[in-house]
């Protein structure tokens, strides 16, 4: 038996057909030459992922999901660094949103030290969070044009988000991973007169995001292969519980900012932007429309911004207590889970990702359409699988689940595929 149709157990069907099952899916019975495998290695997948992909002729019946290939032991690698240590690491799990990371996870330590961070303080993260998401949505919106043939339009978008990138960089000191965030407040206050220079860019990035968004709504190919595809509605939407854009698409404007809010935004409230339309175009229009809404929130968060410190002393050891957090990240919202012992390092820190809730989502987004449509569907919910991937061992017969160390995964693996040599050689 092959190594693609190892995990399939034959079971009776229709005379000439072999109708399988898939062990590991919720045992979905299908015909194997229906299948075809989409990843994990794929041109439109820039992190590996797999995805089993039933067909009838072009057209998806269902999807199944196979996730883990990128796990990097995160959570288990937090247990061995300090607090302050680990604002680092976690930033690692994602460069796009990775300032997303840092904030929830130092709000989350925050809650236990029962910390007051500076108000000047908390203005400045919503200027940085806010900054992160226009280059977030640009960044999505160029790779939808790319993936929709419509090259042009994501060399334009991308140019245009380097301008955000330069000023994330002045007021951090690095374009990708900010180490900006630290617990109780910024690491460092806004360079001086970097005002003029804010307003001048949101200037810009204002008139060009309004003209993409012309763009995307009147560009007849780019409407062609998105208009009605990719489709779901709210009833869906709260089957799966998706978040952040892929949710507000459906018509339930839900977004943590506004719910529950952090930082500065129980004082500069943004407008929460949705549609009913629940397809691929609609989160063209959302994430546009965010992008604007982010560039006022940056320009009214800068006229507000008060005086004052931007961070205080903070404890090298947090006290015994456990606290959770979320954001409103770029993709959606983002939970910290946080326990402490009491001590120099955290004893837990658990991480949901906008992507492990919006995973589900997209097979119900796949199902009706054709193969041509995987590319665009996927980036629709602009995955980040690097961001989502874990990992446990679970021994089903014992009822025992525990983690997995880097190295100890690395010995596994040399040890089963030793195995399979040895195996190959004596069959």
């Amino acid at each position: 038996m092959s190594e693609e149709n190892k995990d399939y157990q034959p079971i009776p069907g229709e005379e000439g057909q072999v109708p399988r099952k898939e062990v590991s899916a919720g045992l979905m019975e299908y015909s194997p030459e229906n299948l075809m495998p989409f990843g994990p290695v794929h041109p439109a997948l820039h992190e590996p992922e797999y995805f089993k992909l039933i067909l009838e002729g072009e057209k998806i019946v269902d999807a199944i999901p196979r996730i883990g290939f990128v796990h990097r032991g995160i959570e288990r690698a937090a247990q061995d660094r300090t607090w302050v240590k680990n604002i680092y690491l976690f930033e690692r799990i994602c460069g796009i949103c990775s300032f997303a990371h840092s904030l929830s996870y130092v709000q989350a330590v925050e809650g236990i030290l029962q910390f007051e961070v500076p108000r000047r303080a908390r203005y400045i993260r919503v200027i940085v969070a806010e900054l992160e998401r226009i280059h977030s949505h640009m960044l999505w919106l160029g790779l939808v044009g790319y993936w929709t043939g419509f090259d042009t339009l994501f060399m334009w978008i991308w140019k245009d988000r380097e301008h955000v990138l330069d000023l994330v960089e002045a007021i951090t000191g690095n374009r990708v991973h900010k180490s900006y965030s630290t617990l109780t407040g910024v690491r460092k206050d806004l360079p001086d007169n970097i005002e003029p220079r804010i307003k001048k860019e949101m200037d810009y990035l204002q008139r060009r995001i309004k003209y993409y968004k012309e763009l995307v709504t009147s560009e007849e190919t780019l409407v062609s292969r998105t208009k009605g595809v990719g489709k779901i509605d709210s009833d869906i939407a709260r089957k799966f519980s998706p978040v952040g854009p892929l949710l507000r698409s459906t018509g339930i404007a839900r977004d943590v900012r506004v719910e529950d809010p952090y930082a500065a935004y129980d004082e500069i409230i943004p407008e929460v932007k949705s549609s009913t339309d629940g397809d691929i175009a609609s989160l063209l229009v959302i994430r546009a429309e965010e992008a604007l809404e982010s560039c006022r929130l940056v320009l009214e968060a800068l006229e507000k911004i008060p005086s004052g410190p931007v961070k205080l002393t903070a404890p090298r050891s947090v006290p015994k207590g456990e606290n959770a957090f979320h954001v409103e990240a770029p993709r959606g919202e983002l939970f910290y889970y946080v326990r402490s012992p009491g001590g120099t390092i955290p004893e837990r820190v658990k991480i949901r990702t906008p992507t492990m809730a919006n995973v589900l989502t997209v097979i119900s987004m796949l199902k009706g359409y054709t193969l041509a449509d995987v590319p665009i569907v996927l980036t629709g919910m602009d995955p980040c699988f690097g961001c989502m991937d874990r990992i446990a061992v679970l021994q089903v017969d014992k009822q025992k689940e525990w983690s997995i160390r880097g190295r100890e995964l690395r010995d596994f693996g040399i040890r089963y595929y030793n195995g399979m040599q040895t195996r190959g050689r004596t069959s």
